[in-house]
């Protein structure tokens, strides 16, 4: 199981959310090997602007590990965070995040990515192009 395998485990998610007419953006939290929270985009159905898949991906592993802190957990999410799930990740102490496509408008990087815990590491770009394109015919779809 490598960083691939995680974010196709992702992709599934944002499918999901695509089905549910949520904007597929998936997210899966990983300790170890094990995958202990999978999420999606829930704004929508919840009337929420909070409900990111990231967001409902870390409560979700820190309800499975009994722990607020996932400095050993790697966050798989298939486009760039936002500086509010960014800020999240923060707090949690995420060990790894690992995304896919990048959000030039949105994303945290856009902030200079400083936003992260110091301990925190950032792989980008892991099936980026399937990742973006899930996106693009999503919203293609929408006009």
């Amino acid at each position: 199981m490598d960083d691939t395998y995680f974010m196709r485990q992702a992709l599934a998610e944002a499918r999901q959310a695509a089905a549910e007419d949520e904007i597929p953006v998936g997210a899966v939290v990983v300790a170890g090997t094990r995958i202990v929270a999978r999420a999606h985009n829930l704004t929508e159905t919840l009337h929420d602007v909070t409900a990111h898949a990231e967001m409902q991906a870390l409560t979700a592993a820190a309800n499975t590990l009994d722990s607020k802190y996932l400095d050993d957990c790697t966050l798989y999410i298939t486009l760039e965070p936002c500086v509010m799930c960014a800020g999240a990740t923060f707090w949690a102490q995420i060990g790894r995040i690992v995304y896919g496509a990048s959000d030039p408008k949105r994303g945290f990087m856009q902030n200079g990515g400083n936003i992260l815990h110091p301990k925190t590491t950032i792989t980008a770009g892991v099936l980026a192009d399937e990742c973006g394109q899930l996106l693009t015919d999503f919203f293609k779809g929408k006009r």
